[in-house]
């Protein structure tokens, strides 16, 4: 499979990229703590003929920690002239779907759809909830690298164990009321997710740029939408996807039977998988 890494510069800005696969091209924004490398959630629209264009979000790996929403979709944009590329699809998960939504906004004529993957599309983690004070310790920047040092030891170690302990992070189902949607594969994916992440500065900068998300860059979105989110998710409510298809004109939301927030795994993963190569090939 044809595959790249590369850097851009605009504006003594950096942004650092993977370029996957020959065909339509797919803007993929990742979620937190992840990367340009991350792959999970892509697999699919690369066998079906889609190249994917991945860049790190500002703060992670080895682009620029740009606080601004809209200076990080002027980087976005111009890495996508940089690469020849004038329309794409988006595709935002978690805490990319910011991101992605102001850059829908901004750039309409080069957007050709936007899919939100259980995606942040409001005001998410704020200081009144209990989890912010804990991810301000142990993903702050000079922390995390023994956070993450500590996580990856485990999942080596024990990756079905600490699957099972983490499981209420990401689904507010109990381990044991959403067994029968648990794939065997589950927590070995699991693992080697884990097993690339870092937050550098990226993690708090997604915690204020959540607080950019506004209904009016909402409702200025004019391509077609996809919203796509799990009723039992955890880490961003489904009130999120709600939210959004509210606010967005042309906007489909599935409420989907994933087990909680990564909809890319459990035995329904494949219905994510379908329901997106369906839309993009509908809106090509």
């Amino acid at each position: 499979m044809n595959q790249q890494y590369g850097t851009f510069e605009k504006d003594a800005m950096v942004i650092e990229y993977t370029q996957r696969g020959e065909g339509p091209p797919v803007l993929f924004l990742h979620g937190g703590h992840a990367s340009c490398f991350e792959t999970i959630g892509t697999e699919a629209l690369l066998s079906a003929g889609y190249s994917v264009i991945a860049p790190s979000r500002p703060g992670y790996g080895a682009t620029s920690p740009i606080s601004n929403l809209d200076a990080a979709c002027s980087l976005y944009d111009g890495l996508l002239a940089h690469l020849g590329l004038e329309r794409i699809h988006v595709l935002s998960a978690s805490a990319g779907g910011p991101a992605g939504i102001r850059f829908a906004a901004l750039y309409p004529k080069k957007t050709a759809s936007l899919t939100l993957q259980s995606a942040v599309t409001k005001e998410w983690i704020t200081p009144a909830d209990p989890s912010y004070k804990a991810a301000k310790v142990l993903f702050h920047p000079k922390r995390e690298r023994f956070t993450w040092r500590l996580l990856q030891l485990i999942s080596r170690r024990f990756p079905k164990l600490l699957f099972r302990q983490m499981f209420s992070s990401f689904s507010t189902l109990s381990y044991q009321e959403a067994a029968a949607s648990i794939a065997p594969g589950d927590a070995e994916t699991f693992a080697r997710m884990m097993a690339s992440q870092r937050s550098g500065k990226g993690f708090m900068i997604d915690l204020e740029q959540s607080r950019e998300a506004r209904t009016d860059t909402l409702a200025a979105i004019t391509c077609p939408v996809l919203i796509m989110h799990s009723p039992f998710d955890a880490s961003v409510s489904f009130a999120h996807a709600e939210h959004a298809a509210a606010m967005i004109p042309n906007a489909r939301l599935e409420k989907l039977h994933a087990w909680g927030h990564l909809i890319w795994l459990g035995r329904d993963a494949g219905t994510t998988d379908r329901l997106l190569l369906a839309f993009l090939r509908e809106h090509q």
